[in-house]
C-alpha cells in the first residue's frame, strides 16, 4: 500500500487539534491529533503554534501511527483516524534528549559511539592478552 500525505497540516480551533490529510487507494480522510497529546512533546504552554511545530518536528511518527491505524481499520464515527497518547510511545521525551546528545557526539567524533562490549572487540589485543599456544 502507498500512503499518501499532502502538506496541509492545519490546527482545528474547534476540536483543538492539529490535522493533517491522509489518503491510500481511493480513501481520502484527516488525522487529528488532539492537544493534550503534544504535552509530551511540549516544554511549557501548548499553543496551536506550538502543536503545529512539534507535529512537524515529529511527523513521521504521526504518519506511521495513522498508517498502522488505518491498516487495522481503528478509525472513528467519521471514517478519520485520531491518535490518542497511548498510540505513541511513552518515552518521547527522553529519547528526543538522548538523540540530540548522541547527534552531538556523532558530530564530533565522525562515528557513532560503541557499546562497552564493542569498545573491547576492538581495542587491540596485547601479546600478553593473547592465549598461549602450545
Amino acid at each position: 500500500m502507498f500512503f499518501r500525505f499532502p502538506e496541509d497540516a492545519c490546527w482545528n480551533e474547534e476540536r483543538q487539534a492539529v490535522e493533517f490529510g491522509i489518503g491510500v487507494g481511493e480513501y481520502e480522510g484527516v488525522v487529528r491529533v488532539p492537544r493534550q497529546v503534544f504535552r509530551r512533546f511540549i516544554d511549557g504552554g501548548v499553543t496551536p503554534e506550538r502543536c503545529l511545530e512539534a507535529y512537524h518536528l515529529q511527523r513521521t511518527r504521526f504518519e506511521l501511527v495513522a498508517e498502522r491505524k488505518l491498516r487495522s481499520r481503528q478509525l472513528t464515527d467519521d471514517g478519520n483516524v485520531e491518535i490518542n497518547g497511548r498510540d505513541l510511545p511513552s518515552s518521547t521525551k527522553s529519547s528526543n534528549e538522548r538523540d540530540r546528545r548522541t547527534l552531538e557526539i556523532d558530530d564530533h567524533r565522525g562515528q557513532t559511539p560503541l557499546s562497552g562490549a564493542d569498545q573491547a572487540r576492538s581495542r587491540p589485543r596485547l601479546l600478553k592478552d593473547r592465549p598461549e599456544t602450545a
